[in-house]
């Protein structure tokens, strides 16, 4: 039983300002004022982010949505950006990036959770993540912006992409943008149109708003599209600005189109997948994991976090998807890379990204 109520957890958070300096400088251990302060309410602590489940609500048969109430450490965070959220399965830290899609004042979020096949972490959360629990979350990151001054904005989105698209155009009516707003969001199966039922109440409040769904597996009807992107599906008139979000193949085919013209002046884009790597370019190649002392025959096919966990070693790593930059390492020598953009990188100290990174010959970490 916490010997402080939830409501006075923010209010409190300013006053640990003086230990924060403390721990800062080494005079006190971070870890030591964590304990003594979870003794007075669970979701305190000097720095890191905990917050705990208000609510879950079904959004699509696959998509549960949480609402979360922060503790003070929770900083300027705005809809469209995305956290890690960790929680701990048999004594492994597990974690998973979530988008969120809304935000309050009141260190109060919402965070939506798509099932995934095979994976550990969203079926745990929505199987068994109680009302009253509580969960540790990374500070928010994002680039995802809603352009404000554009006479018209155009997002797509995959799948689990309308998460993010869905905060920045909650917040944008909220705030009075009335220019038009096309959303077409693309789906396998009509069960999974996530916050259907809140859209169309959308689009009844908001005349500027058209919201189309594009089903991929199933046969359309009514006024639904059919298939994968394309052009086509795109209003003649096109917006000013897009956004769009989804896996890799998705944004990808968004940015082919833009890229060919009488598209939108701007693009912004946001892919949670990286791209395949083409088997047939598979070589060896010799890997170096200098402070480990490892070294090992490789291959350009893997990622260099997939292929440094087969050795054994344990980087530090969240989302595996080039997001939160956990698992960040200088290259001290060689050539990686990105598989998200097809960027090369061969300056020594230059930071690369593990898990969406990939050898092009012989590489040293600085791992």
């Amino acid at each position: 039983m916490p010997l402080l109520p939830l409501a006075a957890v923010r209010p409190l958070n300013p006053l640990l300002m003086p230990w924060r300096r403390l721990a800062a400088r080494a005079w006190l251990r971070e870890a030591d004022c964590d304990y003594w302060l979870q003794r007075l309410h669970p979701l305190l602590s000097l720095n890191r982010v905990y917050a705990r489940l208000l609510a879950r609500r079904w959004v699509s048969d696959d998509m549960l949505a949480l609402t979360l109430q922060c503790n003070g450490n929770a900083c300027d965070w705005r809809p469209g950006q995305h956290v890690q959220l960790f929680r701990e399965v048999d004594g492994v830290r597990l974690s998973r990036c979530y988008s969120l899609t809304a935000v309050d004042g009141r260190g109060r979020i919402e965070l939506a959770i798509k099932r995934q096949a095979g994976g550990r972490l969203s079926g745990l959360l929505q199987d068994h993540l109680g009302i009253g629990e509580c969960v540790e979350l990374s500070q928010a990151s994002g680039s995802l912006r809603w352009p404000s001054q554009a006479q018209g904005v155009l997002l797509l989105a995959a799948g689990s992409g309308i998460t993010p698209l869905l905060g920045l155009l909650r917040q944008a009516l909220a705030s009075g943008y009335s220019a038009p707003v096309t959303l077409l969001h693309y789906v396998r199966e009509r069960g999974q149109r996530a916050f259907a039922e809140e859209l169309q109440a959308l689009m009844q409040r908001h005349a500027n708003l058209q919201v189309r769904w594009s089903l991929t597996g199933q046969a359309a009807q009514g006024d639904e599209l059919s298939g994968r992107f394309c052009p086509a599906h795109v209003p003649e008139r096109a917006a000013e600005q897009a956004l769009a979000c989804g896996p890799h193949g998705f944004v990808a085919a968004v940015q082919r189109w833009w890229q060919g013209g009488e598209t939108p002046a701007s693009l912004q884009s946001e892919a949670f997948s990286p791209a395949p790597v083409d088997a047939g370019e598979q070589t060896c190649v010799r890997l170096a994991f200098r402070r480990s002392g490892v070294a090992c025959q490789g291959d350009t096919a893997q990622s260099l976090l997939e292929q440094a966990e087969a050795q054994g070693l344990r980087p530090m790593h969240g989302c595996r998807q080039g997001i939160c930059t956990r698992c960040t390492c200088q290259l001290l020598s060689g050539r990686v890379r990105d598989l998200r953009s097809g960027l090369v990188s061969d300056e020594p100290g230059q930071a690369v990204r593990l898990c969406v990174s990939v050898p092009l010959g012989d590489v040293e970490i600085d791992l």
